[in-house]
């Protein structure tokens, strides 16, 4: 690394962080937060610089970034398996706390209380997943659940599977979700069947299907919403 170019040679005050430390989390950029993850450079560029490479990746957008596997991460020269896998955690643990502050809710009372659910966990997904929330009488979610997964275009999701958990779980009422990963929020005929079927099963066990949302991204379409259920 070139010593001009070296971290340890910059003004305290602009080094990541001390100026966390100084100032706080909130006053770093995208950038130099991510350098802080990485911990230290290479022979030729410093954290920073390769925190930019990363971002210059996912189009410097923080959404596309958590959608980078610890491979595609790799890409970049100077981060190694270790880098890729510390970035890639910290991304999950950002989903996680964005999810575990929506299930604290005490009711599900609309579609945006279950997106603030849904949506951190299926948005970042190259694949499609399809998942379920399992709510008792008073609209309380009593657990979330990956139900299938599947391929760039489509998955498939057991009907018997998810009335079987939700009996297992004594819950009264679903809420199902799963993703588009091309971006694209359209309801396409299998979806409405699928939650025909489900819906349909479900009144033979006394259960209500209350919505199904299917994610795009950081937004969503609801078919309670849209009159579709």
């Amino acid at each position: 690394m070139n010593p001009s170019n070296s971290i340890k040679n910059w003004a305290e005050d602009e080094r990541p962080r001390e100026k966390m430390l100084q100032k706080s989390a909130a006053s770093l950029t995208d950038a130099e937060l991510l350098a802080i993850l990485i911990s230290s450079g290479t022979k030729e560029k410093s954290a920073l610089d390769l925190a930019r490479e990363i971002l210059a990746l996912a189009n410097n957008n923080l959404q596309q970034l958590g959608r980078l596997s610890v491979l595609e991460l790799q890409k970049t020269k100077g981060i190694g398996e270790a880098r890729a896998i510390t970035i890639a955690a910290a991304m999950e643990l950002g989903r996680r706390r964005q999810m575990s502050a929506a299930l604290e809710r005490p009711t599900i009372t609309k579609s945006a209380d279950a997106a603030e659910i849904v949506v951190p966990l299926l948005g970042d997904l190259n694949h499609e997943v399809f998942c379920v929330l399992y709510l008792n009488q008073a609209n309380k979610v009593l657990r979330h659940e990956l139900i299938s997964s599947g391929g760039l275009t489509g998955t498939v999701a057991d009907i018997r599977i998810v009335l079987k958990n939700a009996l297992l779980q004594n819950a009264n009422q679903l809420i199902i979700a799963h993703n588009h990963p091309s971006g694209n929020n359209k309801v396409s005929a299998a979806d409405k069947d699928l939650t025909k079927k489900l819906k349909e099963a479900a009144i033979l066990m006394d259960i209500k299907l209350l919505d199904h949302l299917i994610v795009t991204g950081t937004t969503y379409l609801s078919f309670a919403d849209e009159g579709l259920i």
